[in-house]
């Protein structure tokens, strides 16, 4: 985090890339109000895959070709410590691009997105993203393909999150019961759980050469 706050190459890079992405959509999709209501939350959440993703790979990318990941796995640490402070990295960086995203992306579709419950989704679905995809890109980096590699083996696997998480957004936009929505919430809050504690479990045997 240090390096990165220093340089600001990636966190300029995934804002940069989000904004693009987003205004793209807006020209794309001239909708009326409904429509937009109805397409939201995907396209916020497509934006969030393509920058998360970008970061994801940059972010071990770099200490490979440096040699710098190496002097990480010979430190006198558990490695569940290296996987928690890059998946608290990458988390801290998607939500850094969001806060920038989600006001700008307000403004354009005029909807309200900065809310609790959108906002609560938001961290949710980064946080899963974050935690299986920080796992994902350890595995990934070792090969030559990783550019490629990263987002085929991350995509599959992050399929029931980005579902719960484009239902929940929906849902709160479309005015539904608490009632509608908790399972969507529940179902984040499981998938979180769930992948976060498997990383922390198999992270030690994935960094092994």
């Amino acid at each position: 985090m240090r390096a990165e706050f220093r340089t600001r190459e990636l966190l300029s890079t995934m804002l940069v890339f989000s904004l693009l992405v987003v205004l793209t959509f807006n020209f794309a999709l001239q909708l009326d109000r409904m429509a937009r209501e109805n397409v939201a939350a995907g396209v916020l959440w497509v934006t969030t895959i393509f920058a998360g993703t970008l970061g994801l790979n940059r972010s071990l990318a770099a200490e490979k070709d440096r040699g710098s990941l190496d002097g990480l796995l010979m430190a006198p640490v558990d490695r569940s410590a290296l996987y928690f402070g890059k998946m608290l990295g990458n988390w801290l960086f998607m939500l850094i691009v969001q806060a920038v995203v989600l006001p700008v992306f307000s403004l354009l579709y005029n909807l309200p997105l900065v809310q609790p419950l959108i906002l609560l989704s938001v961290l949710l679905g980064t946080l899963g993203y974050a935690g299986v995809g920080t796992l994902l890109a350890a595995l990934s980096v070792q090969t030559r393909a990783r550019d490629v590699m990263l987002p085929i083996l991350l995509l599959p696997v992050a399929v029931p999150l980005l579902v719960a998480a484009v239902q929940a957004g929906g849902g709160v936009l479309a005015r539904r019961e608490w009632s509608d929505l908790s399972l969507w919430f529940n179902l984040l809050v499981a998938y979180d759980t769930i992948f976060i504690a498997v990383a922390y479990m198999v992270f030690d045997y994935v960094v092994e050469e």
